[in-house]
């Protein structure tokens, strides 16, 4: 927990900033950082889940007078999951909904363009689902559709997710009188109010369970998804499919299905940003000469000038032979760096025509080896 920012460091609040002030300040910052507005950005998406785990302790008093007191080692994380980043292992996105008021408020229609699922009436969403596909260099840098085999819940089609068989439905529970709780006195004197044991806080029980999901009203299926993946998608995107993961219980909406990107290092080719780079083994020869040089790209061979004199570590830049943008910008470059290769086993006649190069070379020598020799020569008095 030690590298962990501050909560009130990552709102940009005062340790004494009210309530309102707090999600003021969340507000402003899930609406910036949130994925939506950032595809492919993981920084964002990082900063989206760090608001929103500050949030979710300083707006709970009880938790915030224990991080007050504690930091992060205090006893609010005690025991606490942390798939999605958040304390407690709530989800960045559930927090974001409950802050702006679900799907159906204005604030979506801007972000998104409305048309969203939303909790309909209080029904929990059901389980986000993660899955990792791997990508071969070329298939990152053309773009490709795979198909994911998923096996998942979806809302029985039997009873459509109520969990009630054909002709029955649901009666109020008599323990707790549809409240969903019960209370309960302890000490004698302390009531407190707990999650009724019988009807699992639904208020309601079935009359008849469905035969298809026992009652569950959902069902696990296998179900294929074809997923299109943007040339020059980057390795560690995360793709966020809306409804397509674990549908909600009694009839709730589906959570979302995350699609992790990996892609396959290449044997030739390295990736930085949009641009490719490449090593190119030359000849002292035509390093010295200049020459036409063959390279590498994503479509085949491409001819460069090199011109003589060139060193090893040199670069060339291919204009327009990278990757696309998986944003749609223009298309990144080639750069090839030079590797001069030094021969190990010399021929007799390889090593005659060197050593008489040689010979001329130390009458005539190159502007940085000369500056070399006479600063040598100042200092030593040689």
């Amino acid at each position: 927990m030690a590298d962990k920012r501050d909560y009130y460091e990552v709102l940009g609040v005062a340790r004494d900033a009210s309530a309102d002030d707090v999600k003021k300040a969340y507000r402003k910052l899930a609406l910036k950082y949130h994925p939506d507005r950032n595809p492919g950005d993981a920084r964002a998406e990082a900063s989206f889940k760090e608001a929103a785990e500050a949030y979710e302790v300083l707006s709970d008093s009880q938790k915030r007078a224990q991080y007050d007191q504690f930091g992060h080692t205090g006893p609010q994380f005690t025991g606490f999951g942390g798939g999605a980043g958040v304390a407690g292992g709530a989800d960045p996105f559930d927090i974001f909904e409950q802050v702006f008021g679900g799907r159906g408020g204005s604030i979506f229609d801007d972000l998104f363009g409305g048309g969203g699922g939303g909790r309909r009436g209080g029904a929990r969403r059901g389980s986000h689902l993660r899955v990792d596909v791997t990508l071969d260099f070329e298939e990152m840098a053309k773009g490709a559709k795979k198909t994911i085999t998923l096996r998942r819940h979806e809302t029985c089609g039997s009873c459509r997710g109520s969990g009630a068989a054909t002709g029955s439905g649901r009666t109020r529970c008599a323990q707790c009188g549809g409240a969903g709780q019960v209370r309960q006195v302890a000490f004698g004197f302390m009531a407190v109010h707990q999650t009724c044991p019988r009807c699992a806080g639904e208020g309601s029980l079935l009359e008849k369970k469905c035969g298809s999901c026992a009652g569950s009203g959902r069902e696990l299926k296998k179900r294929d998804i074809t997923v299109a993946f943007p040339a020059g998608i980057e390795d560690g995107t995360q793709m966020r499919l809306r409804g397509e993961g674990e549908a909600g219980p009694r009839g709730g909406p589906a959570g979302d299905l995350f699609v992790v990107v990996r892609v396959r290092p290449h044997k030739v080719f390295r990736r930085q940003d949009d641009d490719l780079l490449v090593e190119v083994p030359v000849s002292f020869a035509d390093a010295a000469l200049g020459a036409d040089v063959a390279v590498p790209t994503l479509e085949g061979r491409h001819t460069v000038q090199m011109k003589a004199g060139m060193q090893s570590g040199a670069r060339l830049r291919v204009k327009g032979k990278g990757l696309a943008n998986m944003h749609g910008g223009r298309r990144g470059d080639l750069i090839a760096t030079l590797d001069v290769e030094v021969p190990r086993k010399l021929t007799p006649r390889q090593r005659e025509l060197l050593a008489e190069f040689r010979a001329i070379e130390d009458k005539h020598p190159g502007p940085k080896r000369k500056g070399f020799l006479d600063h040598l020569s100042d200092l030593f008095d040689l």
